[in-house]
C-alpha cells in the first residue's frame, strides 16, 4: 500500500469525522487518536422505533485500503435483533465487499462501493434497527419474536434500551427531539469526498498505529469482542 493511498484514506476519514461531529445522533471518539480505529455511541432518535433512546456502543474499523473496502462494524453490546449476531456483528448488505454476490443473490447496488461512506453506513444500521430483515436472519429467535410476537420483542428492546443508557458518556446531553434520520444518502452525495481523497497529502507527522490491547472477549456483561471481519 503506498503512502499516498494510506493518505487518502486517512484525509477522507478526517473529512468525514468532521462532517459527522455536527450530527446530534452519533458520537465519536479515536482510541488513541487512530483515524482508522473509531469507536460510536449511536442514538437512535425516532420515536417509533423499538430501540428509541438507546446509547449503543459501536466500533469501526477501517484498513488503508478504505475506501475501495469497505469498514467493519460491530456492537460492543449484546442487542437482540434479527440482524445482529451474538459477537455484535450485522448481517447487512452495505458492509458487504464491493461487486455482486450470486450466491446471496445481493446486487452491487446493496453492496458496498467507494461513493458509500460511513455515515452511509450509520444511517443503514439505524434504519436495520427499526426495520429488521427477518428473511435472512442472523438471530433466528430474534427474528421468530419479532414476526410472531411483537410485544415480547419490544420489551427486550426497551430493557436493552435501558441498559445502554448506563454507557452515555458523563456530560453528553442525548437528544431527545429529533427527527429520525433520513435514508442513507445516494452514492452521488458523497462524490465530493471522494473527489477530494484522491490528492496526494502531508500531514506533517508520523502516522498514528493501531491500539497494542486485544479486545477482549464478548459476553453478556457487554464486554468487547473480537475484532474479525464480517462473514
Amino acid at each position: 500500500m503506498s503512502s499516498r493511498a494510506a493518505g487518502g484514506a486517512k484525509h477522507r476519514l478526517m473529512m468525514e469525522m468532521k462532517e459527522l461531529e455536527k450530527e446530534a445522533w452519533v458520537n465519536i471518539d479515536l482510541p488513541n487518536g487512530n483515524i482508522l480505529r473509531w469507536r460510536l455511541g449511536l442514538i437512535v432518535v425516532n420515536p417509533d422505533s423499538a430501540f428509541n433512546g438507546g446509547y449503543f456502543k459501536a466500533e469501526m474499523t477501517f484498513t488503508e485500503e478504505y475506501p475501495y473496502q469497505p469498514p467493519t462494524f460491530r456492537f460492543m453490546i449484546p442487542i437482540y435483533h434479527p440482524n445482529v449476531y451474538p459477537d455484535g456483528k450485522l448481517c447487512i448488505s452495505i458492509l458487504h465487499n464491493p461487486g455482486e454476490d450470486i450466491t446471496s443473490g445481493e446486487q452491487a447496488s446493496e453492496r458496498w462501493s467507494p461513493l458509500q461512506g460511513v455515515e452511509s453506513v450509520l444511517r443503514s444500521v439505524l434504519l436495520l434497527l427499526d426495520d429488521p430483515e427477518i428473511n435472512s436472519p442472523a438471530n433466528v429467535d430474534a427474528s421468530v419474536m419479532y414476526r410472531d410476537d411483537r410485544t415480547s420483542y419490544n420489551k427486550k428492546a426497551k430493557e436493552i434500551v435501558e441498559k445502554s443508557k448506563k454507557d452515555v458518556p458523563k456530560g453528553f446531553v442525548m437528544p431527545t427531539n429529533l427527527e429520525p434520520p433520513p435514508p442513507p444518502k445516494s452514492a452521488d452525495d458523497d462524490a465530493a469526498f471522494w473527489a477530494e481523497s484522491d490528492e496526494e497529502l502531508d500531514f506533517g507527522g508520523s502516522d498514528t498505529g493501531e491500539d497494542d490491547d486485544d479486545m477482549a472477549e464478548f459476553d453478556e456483561d457487554g464486554e468487547e469482542g473480537s475484532d474479525d471481519d464480517d462473514s
